[in-house]
């Protein structure tokens, strides 16, 4: 089968298609014939050596998969040889065939394209699981999302009103905002040309935002930190901003929280709680409550420009690659 691999960390474009052997699953995985993977954030980490975990050398990027059960180990039940399947893997989608755990792999809903099932696990178990679980978001609640056009960022607006907020979306640009707006954002920030804090503070009354989603990081944290509300909650993403360093009176003088959010783990350590939250997700997705939006696709020979992309901040909601 052909892989696009990372045979040296740096940058995107130093991979390299290869023909490698087809994996084999263990009693407790299958093996997905990858019909699209989504590229996320820390797909672009990986390959330079900066994420959490560091795989051995050589493998391929790419968690969020969708395709054809190939085949499957003695202890999975779930799954048959021939199903279409939707799943999360550590690292391994850029390729035509992928090892996933079998915790981690989900029948994929009749009528749901492979693309939308492999733009979906990531992106929306990350901020279902951050406002429902770590957020607490209630109805009537304000939540600002930074990076708002992104995929975790796009699917915490859709959720967010779903879930009764007010939704105020913070992004970059006038055309990423539109896109948000689109996807049902009460109110714009364009955080480059206007003060986060202030505006927020301007579209509560003076109150703040109750839930903020903070996927970008660096000099953003701390002014959304600024903008949050009494006894409000600061849900840490993700960096790609760069990692921030907040005051710590900042907390304490709004009896404010911060609180990290690690879907991925989370999605490890509490499959059950993850299972539910995933068949919820796709019951509002069957009830046409969901539309993931999918910028562009890429073909597996032409990975390296997805993953440079995303680095460049040129993506809005999804992208894919398709083996």
């Amino acid at each position: 089968m052909k892989a696009m691999l990372c045979k040296e960390l740096g940058h995107p474009n130093k991979m390299v298609l290869a023909d490698i052997p087809s994996p084999q699953p263990d009693k407790n995985e299958i093996v997905l014939a990858v019909k699209a993977c989504s590229v996320n954030f820390p797909d672009t980490l990986i390959v330079q050596g900066l994420y959490q975990f560091k795989p051995d050398l050589p493998f391929s990027p790419g968690s969020d998969v969708s395709g054809v059960v190939k085949a499957v180990g003695e202890n999975i039940k779930h799954l048959k040889p021939g199903d279409e399947a939707f799943g999360i893997v550590p690292h391994g989608g850029f390729a035509e065939e992928v090892v996933v755990p079998g915790k981690a792999a989900f029948p994929k809903p009749a009528g749901m394209d492979h693309q939308i099932a492999a733009s979906f696990m990531m992106a929306y178990g990350t901020s279902y699981y951050a406002l429902k679980n770590r957020g607490q978001l209630k109805k009537g609640e304000t939540l600002l999302v930074l990076g708002a056009s992104g995929g975790v960022g796009l699917a915490a607006v859709e959720l967010g009103k779903i879930m009764g907020a007010t939704v105020i979306a913070a992004a970059s640009t006038d055309e990423k905002l539109a896109l948000c707006k689109q996807q049902g954002a009460d109110e714009l920030i364009n955080y480059t040309e206007e003060d986060l804090k202030t505006k927020v503070k301007a579209l509560t009354d003076g109150n703040g935002a109750d839930v903020v989603l903070d996927p970008v990081g660096g000099k953003y944290t701390e002014a959304a930190l600024r903008a949050t509300a009494w006894d409000g909650r600061l849900l840490i993403v993700g960096f790609p901003a760069g990692i921030a360093k907040i005051p710590m009176n900042l907390p304490l003088l709004k009896s404010c929280q911060i609180v990290g959010i690690f879907w991925g783990a989370f999605a490890m350590r509490a499959p059950n709680e993850n299972l539910q939250n995933t068949m919820a997700l796709i019951q509002l997705y069957r009830d046409g409550q969901l539309k993931p939006y999918i910028q562009k696709t890429y073909s597996l020979s032409n990975a390296q420009q997805a993953l440079i992309d995303m680095m460049d901040r040129k993506v809005m909601g999804k992208i894919v690659v398709v083996p």
